[in-house]
């Protein structure tokens, strides 16, 4: 029954009739899968936000559970249903605790021979959780070997910024704005090239980011920052603090611009 119902997606009456046999048989190790599975989809569909938490508890429960006695041919499967079952926790958590359980398991499921293309995005967001810079870089090339997205290469940027390889995120970032037709993302590659621009002290490159990213949406509080700094660098105080009070209207806890319109009162 619960087969059959998994093959229809039914996630709901999955989970709903593994509640009762599982009252008969609390550790059966197939109902135990079969319900951590379940609740994990539930817990990504849910509209809100304490249902999505109750699943995803109750996911982690079963799959850690069903660990316990689990035969060689599942067990790299089930480590990696509760990787991501961590991963998501922690990004539905109000505290980001669980990224270093999501890296713990989703390492044991490759290392028990399980494959799986998403596994080395999952582990390149988990480490930048973790601020495992160089490791966050590795699993991220990695993922391109599986699939390759503007989204993942602003990933890998913003990494190598961090690391302060900014050669190498410049290249991506160039790709990005060149060839995607996602306009938040190219904004944000701009945002972190014209930030990347300024630490150079390239300031007209910087502001040639800026100014495009204001073209293309003027309520980015992040360009009108970075063109205050732009501003301040080149002497010119009035206009600096004039970007910065656009800043503040647009985002009224920019902490930087609120710190910069008090520097200069």
């Amino acid at each position: 029954m619960l087969a059959d119902k998994w093959e229809q997606y039914d996630y709901q009456a999955v989970y709903d009739t593994s509640s009762v046999l599982l009252e008969k048989k609390s550790f059966n190790n197939t109902v135990l899968v079969y319900r951590g599975y379940a609740a994990f989809y539930l817990a990504v569909s849910a509209t809100e936000s304490q249902q999505a938490q109750d699943y995803i508890e109750e996911s982690i429960h079963c799959l850690r559970l069903a660990l316990i006695k689990a035969k060689k041919k599942t067990l790299g499967q089930i480590q990696y249903m509760l990787g991501k079952a961590y991963f998501y926790k922690n990004s539905i958590s109000s505290y980001h605790y669980y990224a270093d359980l999501a890296v713990e398991y989703l390492t044991k499921a490759k290392e028990s021979g399980y494959k799986a293309d998403d596994i080395p995005e999952y582990l390149g967001l988990s480490y930048a959780q973790l601020n495992m810079t160089m490791e966050s870089i590795a699993a991220f090339s990695e993922a391109l070997l599986y699939r390759e997205s503007d989204a993942l290469l602003l990933s890998i940027a913003e990494q190598y910024s961090k690391a302060g390889q900014n050669s190498a995120a410049k290249q991506y970032l160039f790709q990005i704005i060149q060839r995607s037709n996602d306009d938040s993302l190219v904004i944000k590659s701009r945002t972190l090239l014209g930030n990347i621009l300024l630490k150079e002290e390239d300031y007209k490159g910087a502001q040639e980011e800026f100014e495009a990213i204001i073209i293309k949406n003027d309520n980015c509080a992040d360009a009108h920052y970075g063109m205050g700094l732009i501003y301040e660098k080149n002497g010119d105080l009035a206009k600096a603090r004039s970007e910065w009070r656009k800043t503040l209207r647009i985002q009224v806890n920019h902490v930087e611009a609120l710190e910069k319109i008090q520097q200069y009162r």
